[in-house]
């Protein structure tokens, strides 16, 4: 489904990704682990366009996404929710998620206002507060939801647990288990080990801007030594 061939990127002349290859397939869960500064986000950033790739092929569903603009990259059908969360914060729950709704409405039985109110009903009960009053919970949840209003084929999160209270973070876990069971394809950037192999089919581990690591979210948490050396589990 997206297909990472031998990229390498980074800030200006600061190289951060070094030939990093990676696959992620229709109607499964990767997770991307890594320690910090090991290039997880970059990777991320450079998949949605943000970031320019110096040498490589990034592919989606068989046609070449490197290059393109992030909104194109969006049209294409990959969602991305940053880890700075992104809501318009002078916007109201309601106008954040009407925007997304609007401009990428689908003609077939797909993701709707309502559907993401009955996945997250938090935010059925702040629909007239502004992004700025949410707590960080509740604004991870309108992030999700209005990703999910774009009607994706391919959901990226970029650690979505950082900074949430325990019972947030298990409820993001509930609510992505659920979307995983639907067979959406995910691929999720998270330093909490636990939340992310859960949730995973696959694991790669980033390290200086390479893969060293992948295999089944079993094999990693079975292998003590790998979460050791790459982790710091």
């Amino acid at each position: 489904m997206l297909d990472v061939n031998a990229i390498s990127a980074g800030y200006g002349e600061t190289q951060v990704l070094y030939g990093l290859s990676v696959t992620a397939q229709k109607g499964r869960v990767m997770a991307i682990l890594g320690r910090n500064g090991a290039g997880k986000s970059t990777t991320l950033k450079t998949i949605m366009g943000l970031l320019p790739t110096q040498s490589g092929d990034i592919r989606f569903d068989g046609k070449p996404i490197n290059g393109a603009k992030p909104y194109d990259i969006a049209r294409a059908g990959i969602a991305y929710v940053p880890e700075t969360r992104d809501i318009f914060p002078s916007l109201t729950v309601r106008e954040n998620l009407d925007l997304a709704a609007k401009r990428f409405a689908s003609g077939l039985q797909g993701w709707t206002v309502a559907r993401v109110l009955e996945l997250f009903p938090r935010l059925g009960e702040r629909m007239d507060n502004g992004g700025a009053e949410l707590s960080g919970g509740e604004q991870q949840m309108l992030a999700i939801a209005r990703a999910l209003l774009m009607n994706p084929r391919l959901l990226i999160l970029d650690e979505p647990t950082e900074g949430l209270a325990p019972i947030i973070v298990k409820l993001i876990h509930d609510k992505l288990q659920e979307l995983r069971n639907e067979g959406l394809s995910m691929v999720i950037v998270e330093q909490n080990f636990g939340f992310a192999t859960s949730l995973a089919d696959d694991v790669v581990i980033v390290s200086k801007g390479q893969i060293v690591w992948a295999g089944s979210a079993a094999e990693i948490r079975a292998d003590e030594q790998a979460q050791h050396r790459w982790l710091g589990v």
